[in-house]
């Protein structure tokens, strides 16, 4: 995030930021962004919180409606930052290439 946050600020690019860490997620963020990103892509498979998760539970992270339960429960487990540009459009994490498209996406 803070990748992120430093490189948006050096473009002096406006952005608002929703911490779902703190403020919560609701299911139907979620299920818009899982119509134009994977699944895979959404959970951070990598955070602590998947660590500690199940066997069953990490399962559970392959099926939507479960996944999304999950992240709501848990909302270390959705991969950051998630930019939504505007027309369904996403970045999700930080990848530098990406982000030089922002200019061009606005």
């Amino acid at each position: 995030m803070q990748k992120a946050f430093k490189w948006l600020d050096a473009e002096k690019t406006k952005y608002s930021f929703h911490n779902y860490k703190e403020a919560g997620i609701e299911a139907t963020t979620i299920e818009n962004w899982l119509k134009y990103l994977p699944l895979e892509k959404v959970v951070n498979s990598k955070s602590t919180i998947f660590r500690s998760l199940s066997e069953k539970e990490k399962a559970d992270t392959k099926i939507p409606k479960k996944a999304i339960q999950l992240m709501i429960n848990n909302p270390s487990l959705i991969k950051r930052p998630i930019v939504d540009l505007g027309k369904n459009k996403f970045l999700i994490g930080f990848n530098i290439t990406e982000f030089e498209g922002i200019k061009k996406a606005v």
